[in-house]
């Protein structure tokens, strides 16, 4: 399963690598395939300093804990995306959040589904029509199934 992960879930996983959305990203390489944006990156290195005080880790830990959640990320080259779904997306997020377009457009690109923490994003996009989108509960909970199995 595809999963395209946006810039609050990483940071979440970041600022804490042991809880429930850290260890779906590093202990899921069997259930799922993880996905984000290029731009992520920069957004990760733009806002080090962020992360830094709102966790209390050191610049090594910070750099350790980006290492450790963004290994099992496959990052995109948002320029590969084909113009139609660039419009697509963009009929979609344009009043809910416009700075979620290249998730979005991703999201429609590989057939995947967003997972996202921001609850307004999540429910902008349900009540569109646009079904691609999960929450970290909902992920848990289909990789148990797939553990049990």
């Amino acid at each position: 399963m595809k999963i395209i992960v946006d810039t609050n879930i990483v940071f979440s996983a970041i600022l804490n690598t042991e809880g429930k959305i850290g260890n779906l990203l590093i202990d899921s390489e069997k259930q799922f395939q993880f996905f984000s944006t290029d731009y992520l990156r920069f957004e990760l290195n733009k806002h080090h300093q962020k992360l830094k005080y709102f966790s209390g880790l050191s610049d090594f830990e910070i750099e350790e804990a980006k290492y450790r959640i963004t290994k099992y990320i496959q990052f995109i080259n948002i320029e590969i995306i084909p113009e139609q779904i660039w419009k697509e997306a963009g009929k979609i997020i344009s009043d809910i959040d416009i700075d979620d377009i290249d998730f979005v457009a991703l999201t429609i690109s590989l057939g995947g589904y967003l997972w996202t923490g921001d609850k307004e994003l999540n429910l902008g996009l349900k009540s569109k029509g646009f079904t691609k989108v999960i929450t970290t509960n909902e992920l848990w909970e289909r990789r148990e199934k797939f553990l049990i199995k």
